[in-house]
């Protein structure tokens, strides 16, 4: 995949170099040539010191062959800007702009926008370390709402059906591990000593999933 960023602080730095590792080819945009420099002699990738929306720019850079675009610069005016360029006017298919502002972040989807906002991943991902240690998602999508859980099944639960730990809209199993293997169980399929069960779960339905394992106080079944 040919990638365009637009921005080389820490975020962009990391970023170019992940997809790098990956095998994917690289262009890194900045209009400071020493942010450029933090990338080092040994970077694959390709710099270019310009205007990260400057279109005459983003041509010479090839953006017209890039398969996705990334806005990762420190200004969440100037991201949503080349965003929008390169998503409206070059049709780039896969294009993120990175926001600082949580606020911002629903304005611009109306736009069909795809934006991260570091601010409200990190505060979610801090709330769901400091309140629920004992089920520590292991993965989180969008900006924390809903959280991937795995953990072993408990001793009150054994020979109950998967169904009991679905509530409407909030968690569901959507896989169980046993002996080895991973399967997609149904309504009716009875949970067994040594089953390791992957739950998606709403954040704000964390607690009830604490209460449901004996976390907390009381039970939802």
């Amino acid at each position: 995949m040919n990638v365009m960023i637009m921005g080389c602080g820490r975020v962009g730095e990391q970023l170019s170099y992940l997809l790098l590792n990956e095998g994917h080819q690289v262009t890194v945009i900045d209009m400071n040539p020493l942010a450029l420099a933090r990338l080092g002699p040994d970077f694959k990738g390709r710099k270019v010191v310009g205007i990260g929306f400057d279109q005459e720019l983003l041509i010479r850079a090839g953006i017209e062959r890039a398969d996705a675009f990334a806005a990762t610069s420190s200004s969440d005016n100037a991201n949503i800007i080349a965003a929008r360029i390169a998503r409206n006017h070059f049709r780039v298919p896969r294009v993120v702009a990175r926001l600082y502002d949580p606020r911002r972040a629903e304005i611009y989807q109306r736009l069909g926008l795809l934006t991260i906002s570091s601010t409200t991943w990190g505060a979610e991902r801090i709330r769901e370390l400091l309140t629920h240690s004992d089920l520590d998602p292991i993965l989180t999508f969008g900006s924390g709402e809903v959280c991937l859980l795995t953990l072993e099944t408990p001793y009150h639960l054994i020979g109950k059906m998967a169904k009991h730990l679905a509530v409407a809209g909030e968690s569901q199993v959507i896989a169980i591990t046993r002996q080895g293997h991973a399967f997609i169980p149904v309504s009716g399929t009875e949970l067994q000593q040594g089953d390791m069960l992957h739950l998606a779960v709403l954040a704000s339905g964390m607690e009830r999933i604490k209460e449901f394992l004996g976390v907390g106080e009381g039970s939802f079944i």
